[in-house]
This record gives C-alpha cells, sequence and structure tokens, in this order.
C-alpha cells in the first residue's frame, strides 16, 4: 500500500429525539428497519431481510437475506450499550472491501458513540482506517462521505427512532 494517502476519517452526526439506551437499541438490534435495503452485498443478490449485530465484543455484524443466505460484513470490536445518565458506545470492524466483498484480513472500524443531551441523543459516527482499502480507498470514501453515503443512512436511523 505504498503511496497510499491515508483519507481522513469520515465523521457524521445527527440528532435523535429518545434517551440513549433507546437509541442504541434501535441502532444495534433494530439494524434492519433503518439500513437502507439497496445497501446489500450479498452476492445471492437475495434482498435484505435482516441486518444482524451480535451484541457482545466478538460478535458477528452480517446481513441474512430473505431466501435465508448470510452474508457476513464484519464483527464487533466493543460492545459498551448506555446506563443511566452514561453514554454508549458501539466499535465496530467493517471487513468488506472495495469491491464491496467480505474479507476476514481486513479491517476498517466504524466507531458510533451514543452521547446524551438536553432533549435526546446525539449519536456520532466516524469511519477511520479506510486507506487499508488500498487502491479504492479514495473512492470508496469519497462515496462513503457523500449524502448517499453515511449521512444518508444515519437520517434513515433517525427517521426510524422519531
Amino acid at each position: 500500500m505504498s503511496g497510499i494517502i491515508a483519507p481522513a476519517p469520515i465523521r457524521k452526526s445527527i440528532r435523535v429525539d429518545t434517551a440513549p439506551a433507546r437509541a442504541f437499541e434501535a441502532f444495534t438490534a433494530g439494524m434492519a428497519r433503518w439500513w437502507i435495503k439497496t445497501r446489500s452485498i450479498n452476492p445471492t443478490k437475495s434482498p435484505i431481510k435482516d441486518v444482524i449485530i451480535e451484541p457482545r465484543a466478538g460478535g458477528r455484524w452480517f446481513e441474512r437475506g430473505e431466501d435465508g443466505s448470510e452474508c457476513q460484513w464484519g464483527k464487533v470490536l466493543a460492545w459498551e450499550p448506555p446506563a443511566e445518565q452514561r453514554g454508549g458506545r458501539l466499535l465496530l470492524a467493517w471487513q468488506i472491501d472495495g469491491q464491496f466483498r467480505f474479507d476476514p484480513a481486513l479491517v476498517t472500524e466504524i466507531e458510533i458513540r451514543f452521547i446524551p443531551i438536553e432533549s435526546g441523543t446525539r449519536v456520532e459516527l466516524e469511519h477511520r482506517q479506510l486507506e487499508r482499502l488500498g487502491e479504492k480507498s479514495a473512492d470508496i470514501h469519497q462515496l462513503f462521505d457523500s449524502d448517499c453515503g453515511w449521512s444518508a443512512l444515519l437520517e434513515s436511523f433517525a427517521k426510524a427512532t422519531a
């Protein structure tokens, strides 16, 4: 990967009108309700039926198609649900390469923080280490940083929690 300039981490945030614990639950256990269905990498091309994050460090993160097929996206690196007045944190390994295929040897990180604010939660997302995607890193960074990337997914999440 010599000669590849590390792109800056992608940072996005959104405010939701719900408590951090509820926002964390909606983000993790309810991902299929807000994940944009066309954002599938399932090689069988079966439409997304569910998006699952197993609730523990080391848990899998994957999509399940309507045909029952499963396609791994990554794994849970840190699982820290909010408690009382404290915010929460989720750290995911995104193990999808520049051709949108699962690669168990690849890890870019997505950190999501659930921060209590006066009337709800600020959800902050950072996707980092995109330089690990090699020659595709700039293209993927541009895609994920665009209005149809992480911003669109967070807006869909906010609508689902309203």
